[in-house]
């Protein structure tokens, strides 16, 4: 399967959810901007593969990346953000997301695991009133946050 052909639209996104709610398969959600990639990036989205029997990832789109970061962010478009995201073997399907936070996503798919990275804890996941609504696990993945595309980005300005 080509990375191309993981990423999908809501409507067919949560037909593939359901196929695979069918066949008995747990999923995951993991969510991220994922503009520079680092090896913080793989750990997490590995770290996340390994709660449930699929892992979904979801992309901010550019819109919602101006938002959350600083200006000049994000450094890649949506489209290729998502295409090196779905070129994980760890990765099942990708989508791209235009609101601040997961909650609409959580609340469409309703993933068994919502899976954040170490920089947050179980009650500080800014979706942690709908996770608990729904019923949905929240795993804190990956290895310790020491590694930030900002700090690449800092690096490559300086010229380091």
């Amino acid at each position: 399967m080509s990375a191309a052909s993981k990423i999908h639209e809501l409507p067919s996104l949560l037909l593939e959810v359901a196929r695979v709610r069918r066949d008995g398969h747990s999923i995951a959600l993991a969510n991220g901007l994922f503009d520079i990639l680092h090896v913080g990036h793989l750990r997490y989205l590995e770290a996340a593969a390994a709660t449930a029997d699929r892992l979904l990832v979801a992309v901010n789109s550019d819109r919602s990346a101006r938002e959350l970061r600083e200006p000049g962010r994000p450094v890649l478009p949506e489209r290729e953000r998502a295409e090196l995201i779905a070129g994980f073997g760890c990765v099942w399907l990708v989508t791209v997301f235009d609101t601040r936070t997961v909650e609409p996503l959580l609340r469409a798919c309703r993933p068994d695991v919502h899976c954040k990275g170490t920089d947050y804890s179980v009650d500080t996941v800014p979706e942690v009133a709908v996770t608990r609504e729904l019923g949905i696990r929240v795993a804190i993945v990956g290895d310790e946050k020491r590694h930030a595309s900002r700090d690449i980005i800092r690096r490559l300005k300086r010229g380091e």
